[in-house]
């Protein structure tokens, strides 16, 4: 077992009958350091856990969605899904599934989109593993256990490192916040009874999600 391999199962161990509210993070002294094959070989080995690595070095454990989270992220990836297997112009990708962004950091955002040049561009060994990419669209969902400030600073991040279209999906406060390249975030709060209807533009052309159905399954 390597040190970093100890560290995360020193940490499931204090975690075993608890449900965590919040990401665990660790910090790893730059000094130390997590090499891309280290930092794969750690998801490989703790598979039960959802876990990303920002680019300033912390490690973050993510915490469980509860049900009703996962009944709308499984909606909203079905939505994109069948947009694109008409569309046919990229890949859609679930939260399970871990980007290695330009700046270094490895993010998995709930749900993702890949336009297929992008995809086709990869070594089938990128392709594999975590790909080296930032997705075209991502949609970040807050649950319960999410902080609203560390999303948006992961959807600024996305934003900064080549996504083309984000939607931040709040149905707690609620209200969407609407990324594009190099203009303000778009702000719509809403009642969740009246939820807005959101267009893919032109990243997603064609692609129209009603967000009421989303948020009242």
């Amino acid at each position: 077992m390597t040190f970093w391999e100890s560290v995360i199962a020193h940490n499931k161990i204090n975690l075993i009958g608890k449900i965590p509210m919040e990401p665990l993070t660790l910090n790893i002294p730059p000094a130390v350091g997590l090499t891309d094959e280290q930092f794969y070989q750690i998801c490989l080995a703790n598979d039960e856990w959802r876990i990303e690595l920002t680019a300033e070095g912390e490690l973050i454990i993510m915490p469980p969605t509860g049900g009703e989270s996962g009944i709308q992220n499984s909606e909203l990836t079905t939505e994109l899904t069948l947009w694109n297997r008409q569309a046919k112009l990229g890949k859609v990708f679930d939260s399970s599934t871990e980007f290695r962004l330009p700046n270094g950091a490895y993010r998995s955002p709930d749900v993702s989109w890949v336009k297929q040049e992008r995809w086709d561009a990869l070594t089938p060994e990128q392709r594999r593993r975590f790909p080296p990419i930032c997705p075209d669209f991502v949609i970040e969902l807050r649950s319960q256990t999410d902080s609203l400030k560390k999303l948006r600073a992961k959807m600024q991040e996305y934003r900064d490192n080549g996504a083309n279209l984000g939607w931040l999906i709040d149905p707690i406060t609620p209200l969407v916040e609407i990324y594009r390249p190099s203009v303000e975030v778009e702000v719509i709060n809403f009642a969740v009874e009246q939820a807005p209807t959101l267009s893919g533009e032109d990243v997603l052309p064609g692609f129209i999600l009603s967000l009421t159905t989303i948020l009242n399954p």
